[in-house]
């Protein structure tokens, strides 16, 4: 991409020292100075908006349509100011729940968290511009752009709530999205040449990085960057992944130093969060026992990122002591893992088994099994008492050799229920072979999380859940809520998935605290998470962000997904998750999931659920509605991809989604057939079938069925014992043969794990 530009390193014979010093370029050689105050005070303005979104997430007035200033005037005002056909029952309704936040926003433990996340965005500013300042022009000039510099208001931070089409397959494109959430601000900037323009955003991201930390601000600081000059953000996504290969590249040829012994021995013998070596990027390059890392010298710096636009020397100057510390490096790609006390460790691993982050192209089962060759990509956590550190050798080759899998960025999907171990990581291998961010799928609770889909899948199946979804239709799903409508026969089969969705779901809140210490003490590194998760995953991240917004953690997560969330949709509670998120807060629901408002039913319905219906006139929350295309909640699953694709979410890869929709036609075919089966076996017929086992239909499109013969001295048929499965003794008979069911299921996909495991070994 950047081999054309004017600035471009040449190397031709015969040139001296002189020559190309000349030929190096740096910002205050493109840009004059009134260029570089342009640039100065377009960051000042860009950070002020994002003070300002975070001002209006505790605003009681914001998303309100009534303005600030008609706010300020009298009832009566307010009134004679509107049309004559205003709709005075809605301005009441407007000052109720005005009132409402203004006393939530009154309470000490909100009044704090604004303080604390305003403190930390005010000294983010600070030292971005006068890092920014001390290179363009000065840190004065800029220190006086930081306050002077007018605020954009967000328009992600006014309530928004769309509805997905599902047959349009159209997306609405990441370069949209990045318009839509980060709009440009107006700079004389946005006209120089494009190369020009990308050198600003590559030399902003190197001083960013120069701060020896790139945390969710920072790249939220880019996508306002890249947007404002006019640039896809495919640009800033290959700049993220040139930088990293070549942080890790000039690490690669360098020999110890004392500085990374002494991190290393400290890493060695605390308690900590242990890390697979090669699992993060470079890792095992920076080393963490054996061979060290030596400083990266501003040629070997430079003689790698002298390619993307900047001189060698420039390079090297913009990042700083990262160009001259390997564990500043290190610890940016969580190299050293997190620290953690004794205490919390032991505690977590009571509550919480099997917890680790896996790449989404290993295998969920095998992963960290084999005792001669762990896998790279496996990080959990375990018995402090008896894990040590696994030495070099016993590392991937390919991660100690190859960087080029390594982001700046780190995503993380979260599976809420699994019908096999595959389904911990399938879902996320949306974001193809080579994302623009390091994806891993969280593993925890592997037997819970089965035992759970099992129950589902045997619920759905019943003929207690088939008779009941036909009565369930003609009421909305949160009637069937407030009163108690679910008919008795599913209540009778119920305890078939009460019992399993109380457990996982308690389990998910522990992982999700776990999840926050995780990130907390820096097990991904110093650099900006993605959370996704659909079902009991999304439970999982809300639990991570409360307990962050808990802990005042700010500037760890970037952008965060919950899909079909059996979690509370109260605005105070999700006014605490947009405190810990910098960019992104979607919560993605359907009313059409009955599957979800069943499991729901015991908990506190009377918060709501998020899953089934949009965060009210919250800023900062996109509500996305994809009532037609879930109609039940397995079917997430199968649509996480086409989801976020559809609302431009960064780096969904359309090939895989495509295979989604393939996985999702073929799960509904098998669905459809149960069910023929199902009104067959009532009238006491079966469904006729092919030599390929698939369903032979008539010319009206309907299966065709043969009549079930009772033997003789037989019982009677199939369908008069499947009609008599709408009364008490029926519902109880069929819950006994689902629960028998379920059990062998878990059973088995757990054994598979287990063979798989003992043959990898």
């Amino acid at each position: 991409m950047f081999k054309h530009v004017p600035w471009a390193s040449h190397h031709g014979d015969g040139k001296h020292a002189e020559g190309k010093q000349e030929e190096e370029q740096s910002l205050t050689t493109i840009l004059d100075i009134d260029q570089r105050g342009d640039l100065t005070l377009l960051i000042a303005s860009i950070m002020a908006s994002m003070r300002k979104a975070i001002e209006l997430n505790f605003d009681a007035n914001a998303a309100l349509s009534i303005s600030n200033d008609t706010n300020k005037a009298s009832e009566d005002e307010k009134i004679s100011a509107t049309d004559t056909n205003a709709d005075v029952n809605k301005l009441d309704q407007e000052k109720k729940l005005k009132e409402q936040r203004q006393k939530e926003l009154s309470a000490p433990k909100m009044k704090e968290l604004k303080e604390e996340s305003l403190k930390f965005i005010d000294q983010w500013r600070t030292n971005v511009i006068e890092r920014i300042g001390s290179i363009v022009n000065s840190k004065e000039e800029a220190a006086s752009q930081l306050h002077s510099a007018p605020a954009k208001t967000p328009p992600g931070h006014a309530a928004t709530d769309r509805k997905l089409d599902p047959v349009t397959p159209s997306s609405e494109g990441a370069d949209t999205a990045l318009k839509e959430n980060f709009p440009p601000i107006d700079t004389p900037l946005s006209s120089l040449e494009e190369p020009t323009r990308i050198l600003i955003l590559h030399s902003t991201l190197l001083l960013l990085l120069s701060l020896e930390h790139y945390i969710a601000p920072s790249r939220v600081l880019l996508l306002y960057l890249a947007s404002s000059l006019h640039l896809p953000l495919s640009v800033l996504t290959a700049d993220e992944e040139k930088i990293a290969k070549g942080l890790l590249e000039a690490a690669k040829h360098m020999s110890g130093e004392s500085e990374t012994q002494k991190k290393a021995e400290e890493n060695a013998s605390s308690r900590k969060w242990k890390v697979g070596l090669a699992s993060v990027a470079g890792a095992a390059l920076i080393g963490v026992t054996g061979g060290l890392a030596a400083p990266l010298v501003a040629a070997g710096v430079g003689s790698v990122m002298g390619g993307l636009g900047l001189g060698a020397t420039a390079a090297a100057g913009y990042l700083g002591a990262v160009a001259g510390s390997t564990v500043i490096v290190g610890g940016l790609f969580g190299a050293y893992g997190g620290k953690m006390t004794g205490e919390m460790m032991d505690a977590y691993a009571k509550e919480v088994s099997d917890f680790a982050f896996l790449p989404v192209d290993e295998d969920p089962v095998s992963t960290g099994s084999s005792k001669d060759s762990p896998s790279h990509g496996d990080r959990e956590i375990k018995d402090p008492a008896s894990d040590t550190q696994k030495p070099l050798s016993h590392t991937s080759d390919k991660a100690i050799n190859d960087p080029s899998s390594r982001r700046l960025r780190v995503t993380i999907g979260i599976s809420g229920w699994l019908k096999s171990p595959s389904d911990v990581t399938h879902p996320w291998r949306v974001f193809g072979s080579n994302p623009s961010s390091e994806v891993f799928a969280l593993r925890y609770e592997l037997e819970s999380l089965m035992n759970l889909g099992n129950s589902i899948q045997a619920m759905i199946s019943s003929t207690a859940w088939g008779y009941a979804k036909s009565e369930m239709i003609k009421h909305t799903i949160f009637a069937e809520l407030s009163a108690a409508l679910w008919p008795l026969a599913l209540l009778k089969v119920s305890r078939v998935v009460d019992n399993p969705f109380s457990v996982a779901k308690s389990r998910s809140d522990k992982a999700g605290e776990l999840l926050a210490d995780a990130l907390i003490n820096k097990a991904q590194g110093e650099r900006p998470v993605t959370l996704i998760g659909y079902s009991l995953g999304a439970r999982v991240i809300y639990s991570c962000l409360m307990t962050l917004a808990k802990r005042k953690a700010f500037g760890l997560v970037e952008s965060v997904a919950l899909i079909g969330a059996p979690c509370p949709s109260t605005p105070s509670d999700w006014r605490v998750m947009r405190s810990v998120v910098a960019s992104r807060l979607i919560n993605i629901y359907s009313s059409n999931d009955y599957v979800l408002g069943f499991l729901y039913r015991t908990s506190s319905i009377q918060y709501g659920i998020a899953g089934l219906q949009p965060i009210s006139s919250l800023p900062g929350v996109e509500n996305v509605d994809v009532s037609e295309s879930v109609s039940g909640h397995l079917r997430y699953r199968y649509l996480v991809g086409s989801i976020l694709q559809k609302i431009g979410f960064e780096g969904v890869d359309e090939a895989a989604v495509k295979e989604e929709r393939e996985a999702l036609k073929k799960m509904d075919e098998e669905e459809e057939a149960k069910g023929w089966d199902a009104k067959a076996k009532e009238q006491g017929m079966s469904i006729v079938k092919g030599a390929d086992g698939k369903m032979l239909f008539d010319k009206d499109g309907k299966p065709l069925m043969e009549k079930i013969w009772k033997k003789p001295g037989g019982d009677e048929k199939v369908g008069q014992e499947v009609k008599g499965k709408d009364d008490k003794e029926g519902a109880d008979e069929e819950a006994e043969r689902m629960e028998m069911e379920v059990k062998e299921k878990t059973e088995q996909g757990m054994l598979q794990g287990m063979v798989k495991k003992l043959r990898l070994s």
